[in-house]
């Protein structure tokens, strides 16, 4: 017998090493379809947080919903090495310990993050199995094995011998912090208090002047240019002259680009090509202006700028060169401003844009077959919108750096001559070959980027380059689940790389879901305090109740508000089950027979259609990606019609001596294994526990078939429908009536419904508290139900005051009415509607409803009373 409480603790911690200790996760099946599932690769340094907690919960139950449909399910699963975040984090160890990494040497401190990985690494994966993903732990994979890094080096050799990968000097976004290049996604903008300084560039004739407006003065020592608008008459004779820069006293042409917007500031616009990614572009347009770089690798001002700003932090530079100008008179205002700024997510740091040599691929020539495999249908978006987002972010492409400033990661393969000739190779020993025996050669100091590893993801991890039976068996896989916010950075590479290293897509489809907020629909943030832990979810609620809630909650197209009430509300269904079950041991049901029974009764017959409607949703919404309506399914059938109707109508059929006790031993037992294995790959581990405490079982659930019932009991259904509305109708009566709980009442019913109501006469006495049966009008005063077109009474009169109970109803509906009124009125004035807030508006909307529907309520059961 399960114990009287339901601890989710204990048994998910047994459960767990129980599927992995005997390999259920990949259980042998070299006959199956196989249905394969790559896992992004969380950071090696990560801890497991609610928007893994979603992506993650997603994958199993898909997963282990085709592992019992009988696929060779395969979840690839693995560690991302993490450059920038792993060394970040023994950078800090160091320092703990008053040493450097420069103090160190390069060697040596590669070595101290590989011990610090044996060690610390890895905790998210242990994070992910209290979630209860069923992954392939067997075959994990970390981004920096020995097999992954080999063939890292195979594609960088290769993009560049095909001339998809080359050295260029382009602005980059710049970390002064770690002195390194980082990608978009490693930028976060936030909005700070700025200003607006508006300068002026004296004409180099000594004629007057332009303004120009800037919220960064310290980077107008790179000017090279002013740019005004083609089109904008005012600066038209202004075009080719010369200006004389404030500072320097460098003269700059005044050029017309279309950069320049005429209705923004003074429509005259200061051009610095190597610290702006947009005077980059113009520079290119226009290469004749040229560039200037003014800050070293740290953010300080270099040697290209006078004398009294160099070696200055670029942000007391800004307040020197403003001081400059002011006494100057060439600061003609400061405008207060908010503005966004660029800052890297790990250091903290103001991003820059810099001017550097780096190594990029051509991401341009990759794109086109990317795109197009999403436009044959080769790859699916789900939801399909997002296609266009994958569609604009290939539009335009630029060249991706793949070079990052760091020791940790892959390091790149090339080797430089005393010339500065360049030799990319395998290995030291090809490049010494390529470059002669004679020939001193060093390696680039610089690794690559993570996201270009990981890029090779869906492959390498199959054994790629290598021909083999994974690759083959595994590779396309079937989904990938993801954030759609990584569709550019990890999504369309993985497209790129995967076609053009494989010649086919790296999935057949990708289902994008949304980002996790809080309840109130707030991005989370540590700054707002609305961060949800969801190993502090689980420890409080269980696993099984934070994956139902994150699968109920996705709704495809939307992101899901998080609210722990939900998370509490699952929990309480978990044990609502926990709780039926162990009721049906108490009841003598146990496991379910494969076939289903044949019952005669029309309540088992009903609850047996119930339960293949519920499998047929469940399935259908799966194969839809509709994970919300999946869980509602199961939630619904499992809650109201399970244990709130069957279970309540099939005591009285259970009791000692019903003849149809067996029949509904058997069908309760049946359905409640279909409502097990459906909700498994939601709630593992509840239902692996329940499923072996009904009795003995050849195999683990997490093996078990996927229920398929082919079954129909249309005429049960109605019959069923109608009992449910009866016993609903009578309760509402009673309830609305003040009739007292204690009370039985007979029910008056058409004769022509006698034999129906005779065969439910058990469950009218137990459920609606009904005391016989009359097919007779009743006298004096009663409440009438109409249920299916046919007329009921139960009278009333000995129970309440008639009288009394009409008078509370009346004056209860007018008190409804008048507030309902009250309300219609408000939102009718378009005063109010003007004035006050979105949420004030939408309340009084609400209260509105629910006044008219509580008038409503109260005068049909006035009408009740005749």
């Amino acid at each position: 017998m399960l114990e009287k409480t339901f601890e989710p603790g204990p048994i998910e911690a047994r459960w767990y090493a129980h599927w992995e200790a005997t390999g259920a996760f990949r259980p042998a099946r070299p006959g199956a379809p196989p249905f394969t599932i790559v896992l992004p690769p969380p950071n090696v340094t990560g801890t497991l947080h609610i928007g893994h907690a979603l992506n993650q919960t997603l994958q199993d139950v898909l997963i282990r919903w085709k592992r019992m449909q009988g696929h060779d399910a395969r979840w690839v699963v693995g560690t991302d090495h993490a450059g920038i975040a792993t060394q970040m984090v023994v950078e800090r160890t160091l320092a703990a310990q008053g040493l450097t990494r420069a103090g160190l040497g390069r060697e040596a401190f590669v070595d101290m993050v590989w011990d610090w990985k044996a060690q610390s690494g890895g905790a998210i994966t242990r994070q992910m199995r209290r979630l209860g993903a069923s992954a392939d732990w067997a075959h994990e994979r970390f981004t920096m094995d020995e097999a992954f890094s080999k063939a890292v080096t195979h594609v960088f050799v290769a993009l560049y011998e095909e001339g998809l990968l080359y050295r260029d000097k382009r602005l980059v976004n710049w970390d002064p912090k770690f002195q390194t290049a980082i990608s978009d996604l490693e930028v976060e903008n936030r909005e700070v208090q700025g200003h607006f300084w508006h300068l002026r560039y004296p004409l180099a004739d000594g004629t007057g002047h332009l303004v120009v407006a800037t919220t960064r003065p310290e980077t107008m020592l790179g000017d090279t240019a002013v740019a005004v608008n083609p089109g904008d008459e005012r600066y038209a004779h202004l075009v080719g002259r010369m200006v004389s820069h404030p500072l320097t006293g460098r003269e700059i042409p005044v050029i017309a680009d279309e950069w320049a917007d005429p209705e923004l500031g003074t429509g005259v616009v200061k051009i610095t090509p190597a610290h702006d990614f947009n005077d980059w572009a113009v520079y290119e347009r226009h290469r004749e202006i040229g560039w200037i770089n003014i800050l070293n690798p740290d953010g300080t001002l270099n040697e290209n700028v006078p004398d009294a700003y160099r070696g200055l932090d670029r942000f007391v530079a800004r307040d020197k060169i403003v001081t400059k100008l002011e006494e100057l008179g060439l600061l003609e205002r400061v405008e207060e401003k908010l503005v966004q700024v660029p800052h890297g997510d790990r250091s903290g740091a103001v991003i820059e844009p810099y001017l550097t040599d780096q190594w990029y691929v051509d991401a341009a020539k990759l794109a086109v077959e990317a795109r197009r495999a999403v436009e044959d249908g080769r790859t699916r978006f789900v939801p399909a919108n997002w296609d266009r987002t994958y569609f604009n972010w290939l539009e335009g492409i630029q060249p991706w750096c793949v070079s990052r400033q760091l020791w940790w990661g892959h390091r790149i393969p090339a080797w430089y001559g005393p010339d500065g000739a360049v030799f990319v190779a395998r290995d030291a020993a090809e490049a010494q070959a390529k470059a002669g025996t004679d020939v001193p050669l060093r390696q680039d100091p610089d690794v690559l980027d993570t996201w270009f590893s990981s890029a090779l993801w869906p492959f390498v991890t199959l054994g790629w380059p290598e021909p083999t039976p994974d690759l083959a068996r595994h590779y396309p896989g079937d989904v990938l689940v993801t954030a759609f916010d990584i569709i550019f950075f990890w999504v369309a590479r993985m497209m790129m790389q995967g076609l053009h290293f494989t010649g086919d897509v790296p999935f057949r489809t990708v289902y994008c879901h949304g980002l996790v907020r809080d309840a109130a629909g707030r991005k989370m943030s540590k700054s707002l305090g609305n961060t949800i832990d969801p190993l502090t979810l689980i420890d409080r609620y269980g696993a099984d109740a934070v994956r139902f809630t994150l699968a109920a909650l996705e709704s495809q197209g939307r992101d899901v508000k998080l609210d722990e009430k939900r998370v509490e509300g699952y929990r309480n269904f978990a044990t609502k089950l926990w709780n039926a079950v162990r009721f049906a041991q108490g009841q003598g049901i146990g496991a379910g027979a494969e076939a289903p029974p044949s019952p005669s009764h029309p309540v088992n017959r009903w609850v047996l259609g119930e339960a293949a409607a519920m499998v047929r949703d469940v399935t259908a919404s799966l194969e839809a990606f509709r994970f919300d309506q999946a869980a509602d399914a199961l939630y619904q059938f499992t809650w109201s019609r399970f244990c709130d109707w069957y279970l309540e109508l099939a005591k009285p059929l259970l009791a000692e001596g019903s003849a149809e006790a067996g029949e509904t031993r058997a069908t309760a037992g049946f359905v409640l294994d279909a409502i097990l294995k459906a909700l498994h790959p939601f709630m593992p581990f509840l239902t692996e526990e329940l499923w072996h405490a009904q009795g003995k079982r050849e195999t683990d659930l997490i093996l078990a078939p996927w229920p398929s019932l082919a079954i129909e009991s249309s005429d049960a259904a109605d019959e069923i429908a109608w009992l449910i509305e009866l016993v609903s109708a009578i309760r509402s009566a009673r309830t609305e009536l003040n009739v007292p709980p204690s009370a039985r009442l007979p029910l008056h019913a058409p004769a022509a419904m006698e034999a129906r109501l005779q065969r439910h006469l058990p469950a009218l006495e137990r459920l609606a508290r009904v005391s016989g049966l009359a097919f007779t009008a009743p006298s004096g005063g009663i409440a009438q139900l109409v249920v299916g077109g046919e007329t009921y009474a139960v009278p009333l009169g000995d129970v309440i005051d008639l009288s009394a109970e009409r008078q509370r109803l009346g004056k209860a509906a007018e008190a409804a009415e008048k507030e309902a009124a009250q309300l219609a009125g408000r939102l009718a004035n378009a005063g109010f509607l003007e004035r006050a807030r979105p949420e004030a508006v939408e309340k009084a909307r609400a209260d509105h409803a629910a006044r008219t529907a509580e008038a409503e309520r109260l005068r049909a059961a006035l009408a009740r009373l005749g």
